[in-house]
């Protein structure tokens, strides 16, 4: 990344190709990590994921894991650096700690996050606001939103370079 934030998006058995192909693509845009914890209800062979991801796809920052504790084992990350997004989360989304290193974890968008992900991080859950017309977000809109959202207040980098305002 160009500042020191360090985002990692953690997808929790996902099972729609490509809503994981466009995670992907935002991932790489904002220079964020994604881990999927499987099961995953794909191949990550599987043409739509890479179709969802254009030709990024082989630049994303892809971990997978087999259980969501050995992603926990390895980073280790505090209690304070997880967020559990929930469309029954305490918080909103707009409160999201603003940490140098931290993990957005999301659920599967049949089943949303497990209870035992839930049942460690209580006080960590954070919600994106909508109506009860729908169900909840797209899971890709959500990682965007909240992703987006945990760097809104620091440095802006921009790869592309503003088109001129006429002055």
């Amino acid at each position: 990344m160009n500042d020191a934030r360090e985002r990692h998006v953690v997808l929790v058995a996902p099972r729609i190709h490509w809503n994981t192909g466009n995670a992907g693509r935002t991932c790489l845009g904002t220079g964020s990590a994604l881990h999927l914890v499987r099961p995953l209800g794909f191949s990550l062979d599987d043409p739509h994921v890479k179709r969802a991801g254009l030709d990024y796809w082989p630049e994303v920052d892809l971990h997978i894991w087999d259980r969501f504790a050995d992603l926990l084992a390895a980073y280790d990350p505090r209690p304070g650096e997880v967020a559990l997004f929930s469309k029954r989360g305490a918080h909103s989304f707009r409160e999201l700690p603003g940490r140098r290193r931290l993990f957005l974890v999301f659920g599967s968008e049949t089943e949303g996050l497990p209870a035992d992900i839930l049942d460690r991080y209580p006080d960590r859950t954070y919600h994106i606001p909508i109506r009860n017309r729908i169900r909840s977000l797209n899971l890709s809109t959500a990682v965007a939103v909240g992703l987006y959202e945990s760097l809104r207040d620091g440095p802006e980098p921009h790869g592309w370079h503003p088109l001129p305002t006429g002055d």
